[in-house]
């Protein structure tokens, strides 16, 4: 597979989680402490955000734009990167990913990460990003954490990946993630965040 197409569907599968929306924001609740930021968070089924990411998987590296939003569990998000690239497409559920190309070709990944290895001998926490993006570990897998003195996500080790939140900004009152940073031996993922919003049901 050649060099480009690697980047874009990694980038593409990295960054995978909602649905484009013009609508108005509305206020975080209080979070507080880290329990009640992992209790708010958790309960949060429609938002967005919008940012930079930074991917280098061996010596396949990729810098892009991304818009990545979320309803309950369906996602479909846009990947734009540099050099002619153009955009990319991704949508679906937790139990399929269809990743659609700047020409129009489409994949489709019934299991993505055991495809993700299969097909490329890499595979990435799919399910978990969706967290990990709110500074929030994966309610469904094992996580160990350590917060600062604001009850906020500094590090995560979940899945075989290290995640590290360096920088919050303030949305809707409260305290959300910036710059996040994911790594596994094989994977580095750095995510700059220059927007959020959270929408009402």
């Amino acid at each position: 597979m050649c060099r480009r197409r690697l980047a874009v569907t990694l980038a593409a599968l990295l960054l995978a989680s909602g649905c484009a929306t013009t609508r108005t924001g509305v206020p975080l609740p209080e979070i507080g402490s880290w329990e009640n930021r992992i209790a708010v968070l958790g309960t949060q089924s429609h938002w967005e955000f919008k940012g930079r990411v930074a991917i280098k998987a061996g010596e396949e590296g990729f810098n892009g734009k991304i818009l990545w939003s979320q309803q309950d569990e369906n996602f479909a998000t846009t990947v734009a990167g540099p050099l002619g690239m153009g955009a990319v497409r991704i949508e679906g559920d937790d139990s399929s990913v269809t990743l659609t190309d700047k020409d129009g070709v489409q994949m489709v990944m019934q299991d993505a990460e055991r495809e993700l290895r299969w097909r490329y001998g890499w595979t990435i926490p799919v399910s978990s990003l969706r967290y990990w993006a709110l500074g929030i570990p994966d309610p469904d897998t094992p996580a160990k954490t350590s917060v600062d003195s604001q009850g906020r996500l500094q590090t995560l080790e979940q899945s075989d990946w290290r995640v590290e939140i360096s920088g919050y900004r303030d949305t809707g009152g409260q305290s959300m993630p910036r710059i996040l940073t994911a790594t596994n031996p094989d994977t580095r993922v750095r995510m700059v965040i220059d927007s959020w919003l959270f929408f009402d049901r």
